[in-house]
């Protein structure tokens, strides 16, 4: 950097460089004061901290009714440069409120007050699992109008960029969580805002391949046109939520490696989303343990340790996948499908102090065996059993050569976040664990509850574990 030079003596005195870098002017000043020339990426920085000024309405002129989209019941249309708004009575829960539509293209979208916000998603196949039914919002849960959907690109090809925005023919979870969300709003008479969700997947089998893949490439392109369609609207763009579904495909030798592989697609996203000008982001992910009759791979363990070890990264559990019901080819039915975007929701709406309960520590003592958790509330034993996981809770022993059993389960007076295991006698083993929910169903959770649209009550289950039990006789 340099101060004044010999290329000033053409400024008048009230004119000159205070500060000159190799790209040009930093600080200049005239007869108004100092003129400070901003990076392009300051300048974005600063944009995305304002107030959202949304439409300019003094710009606005009113249009004549032949201008208004045809075939809608349309009225109070106004022409905002390339922008028409107007009041209208659309197919939607939304009611009667106001829209806009690009001259350019696009779709009808909601006009709402507040930041664009995305909820975009990553994962395997499993990820790109979407209803075939239309959204209840239609005009307020929309995707990149590139003509695929919610549902990305499979990783087959590269995203394109634009920043035009269209509705959706299938409902993947991001889009459902965003509905919940609405859902909410509505029955509290709030501002409801207008989200973009895509979810992006890969063929990737293991979660170090998904960090380098395309997945996650077409994740950022998704996020940048998440950012392109706030600016042409002149408002801020928020990413909500990432959603992580890579569990089920992954084929990781160790759970250190699948722990290791997810702390790196974390890292990619975290690091592409700074780059666009976003906030570090908040990764949500269900828990999941292995299909019925199949035995959970290291991702299972990895899982766990993924949830108390991932270092600086925003991440939380919504909860276990065995509260959820599956069809005939173990993917989750239309019913779970809703319920798991109700918790989603409800672990975004929470983030500061969601935590599914998750089971940190197995010793036993004589015939007890104490089993520490970190919850955010007491532990409840169901004895309801929802999800018929036996007289034992979800709890099994492994490892264990000299027949012990299990007698009772209960949760500890001296501590809420304490499961007690009673044993026919102490157990031995050269490899004494304990299991729970590993490969089915567990009773165990907090006191938390939620009223599901699909009329069950939803609870906050514990998340599957394989715990290595202290003390005992390990001959």
């Amino acid at each position: 950097m340099t101060n004044n030079s010999d290329e000033d003596e053409g400024l008048t005195a009230s004119h000159g460089v205070v500060l000159r870098a190799k790209n040009g002017d930093v600080i200049r000043y005239d007869p108004s004061g100092l003129v400070l020339r901003l990076a392009d990426r300051v300048v974005e920085d600063l944009a995305l901290r304002l107030p959202d000024r949304g439409p300019s309405q003094a710009q606005a002129t009113p249009v004549e009714a032949a201008e208004l989209p045809d075939g809608i019941d349309a009225w109070d249309g106004r022409r905002d440069g390339d922008w028409l708004t107007f009041t209208a009575r659309l197919p939607g829960d939304q009611g009667v409120r106001g829209f806009r539509k690009h001259g350019d293209g696009g779709d009808i979208i909601a006009e709402t007050s507040g930041p664009l916000l995305g909820i975009l998603g990553v994962g395997g196949a499993r990820a790109a699992l979407a209803s075939r039914e239309p959204a209840r919002y239609p005009q307020h849960i929309v995707a990149p109008a590139d003509d695929i959907g919610a549902v990305g690109h499979a990783g087959i090809e590269t995203a394109k960029p634009l920043d035009r925005l269209e509705h959706l023919r299938e409902m993947t979870l991001e889009a459902l969580t965003a509905q919940a969300i609405l859902d909410w709003r509505m029955a509290d008479f709030g501002p409801l805002p207008l989200f973009v969700t895509r979810v992006e997947t890969d063929a990737a089998t293991t979660s170090a391949e998904l960090a380098k893949g395309r997945a996650v490439e077409n994740l950022l392109i998704a996020a940048r046109n998440l950012k392109d369609a706030a600016a042409l609207m002149g408002k801020k763009a928020k990413v909500l939520a990432v959603t992580l579904d890579f569990a089920l495909e992954d084929h990781s030798d160790s759970a250190a490696a699948y722990r290791d592989g997810m702390l790196a697609t974390m890292e990619a996203i975290s690091a592409g989303l700074w780059a666009l000008g976003f906030d570090k982001p908040l990764f949500v992910a269900k828990f999941e343990s292995g299909l019925p009759g199949i035995a959970p791979g290291p991702a299972l363990d990895g899982q766990w340790e993924l949830g108390w070890s991932h270092g600086d990264h925003r991440l939380i559990h919504s909860a276990p996948a065995y509260m959820f019901a599956l069809d005939d080819y173990d993917r989750p039915t239309d019913t779970a499908r809703t319920q798991q975007a109700e918790m989603t929701a409800s672990a975004i709406a929470e983030a500061a102090t969601w935590k599914c309960p998750t089971l940190h520590l197995a010793e036993v003592e004589g015939t007890v065996l104490r089993v520490a958790a970190r919850a955010n509330g007491p532990l409840v034993v169901d004895r309801a059993d929802p999800f018929n996981a036996g007289e034992n809770a979800g709890f099994s022993l492994a490892g264990c050569t000299n027949g012990a059993e299990i007698t009772d389960i209960s949760v500890a007076e001296d501590d809420p976040q304490t499961v007690l295991i009673a044993l026919s006698k102490a157990p031995e083993g050269p490899d004494l664990r304990l299991i729970y929910a590993a490969n089915g169903p567990g009773a165990v959770r907090d006191d938390w509850h939620l009223v599901s649209v699909t009329g069950v009550t939803l609870h906050r289950w514990a998340l599957p574990a394989q715990l290595p039990i202290n003390g005992g006789r390990h001959a």
